[in-house]
């Protein structure tokens, strides 16, 4: 099937860029204290049991700018992650439009048509959408991992890790992991893309009265809390093969998904997941909303057409 040209016009592609950097920020900032919390809890269990003990323990002994350590390159990763995301989302839905569902006609659909949409298309782009934005994630991923496990603060900043990688591993330090980062970002993005059209179809078919606005914030913040149900059980291993300074391109994932099923048990692979949904709802929730806002300004205000 040849792509349509719209599918990867100037216009489409810029506006998709636009508007996953400003929703980026937002998430970011929004969800990196949750983030901390998780990455402490899933690299050093024993250190950090609870979510509640995790929380006081950085709060007491490294202070409350702690929770964002690892902010720049993982704000830096969103808007790289999320452009990828956003924009080959946008451009597949563009390019295979589905006939039988309504919209705003911004993803290629015709928002005349009134039937159900296909709710496994969604699904389906998602999981293509994870393989692309991974390779973009990836280097900040490791960055903000060793960067989060670090305690206290000497030499714990994002760029010292980064040349700590460096001259450690060489350019190879910024892939290790990547067969990690593909099974994490996979059923991620199927669910994230694929829950929040379906949220927006119940909520418009159910909830008419609900604002786009709030459709947007309770769809998006929804759909983070399921993709990450789904993507939580590889997540773990992924963090533990990041944060490590020994860790493989390829190859250190499975070997460390098993030991972690071995030594701590199968429920050990939904270690953080408290936080992890904690984070997932606000964070998520102003990542679409921020999206959204920024499409429509962007048609408004940046490139009218």
């Amino acid at each position: 099937m040849v792509i349509e040209t719209s599918a990867l016009d100037a216009r489409s592609v810029t506006r998709d860029v636009f508007s996953a950097s400003l929703g980026s920020v937002a998430c970011c900032y929004t969800g990196q204290p949750f983030d901390t919390v998780k990455v402490r809890m899933q690299t050093s269990p024993s250190s950090y049991p609870s979510v509640i003990y995790a929380a006081r323990t950085i709060m007491t002994n490294e202070g409350f700018g702690a929770f964002w350590k690892g902010a720049v390159p993982t704000s830096m990763g969103m808007i790289a992650e999320n452009a990828m995301a956003f924009g080959v989302n946008e451009a597949l839905k563009r390019a295979f439009p589905d006939p039988r569902g309504g919209g705003d006609g911004a993803g290629g659909e015709d928002p005349t048509t009134t039937g159900r949409p296909d709710l496994v298309r969604p699904f389906l782009m998602g999981a293509i959408t994870g393989c692309c934005s991974a390779t973009v994630l990836l280097p900040s991923e490791i960055v903000k991992a060793k960067t989060q496990v670090v305690v206290g603060s000497v030499n714990s900043s994002s760029s010292e890790v980064y040349r700590r990688m460096i001259k450690r591993q060489g350019v190879r330090s910024l892939f290790v992991g990547f067969d990690a980062q593909i099974m994490r970002d996979m059923p991620f993005y199927a669910f994230f893309f694929g829950t929040y059209e379906l949220n927006c179809y119940l909520f418009r078919t159910y909830v008419p009265s609900m604002p786009e606005e709030l459709n947007y914030f309770m769809s998006g913040g929804f759909a983070g809390m399921l993709g990450w149900v789904a993507a939580m059980p590889f997540d773990v291993p992924k963090t533990n093969v990041q944060a490590s300074w020994d860790s493989r391109v390829v190859g250190s994932y499975f070997p460390e998904l098993f030991r972690i099923a071995r030594e701590r048990g199968p429920l050990a692979l939904y270690t953080g997941l408290i936080p992890t949904i904690a984070r997932a709802f606000p964070a998520n929730a102003a990542l679409f909303l921020g999206v959204e806002m920024g499409k429509k300004f962007f048609d408004g205000f940046v490139w009218a057409k």
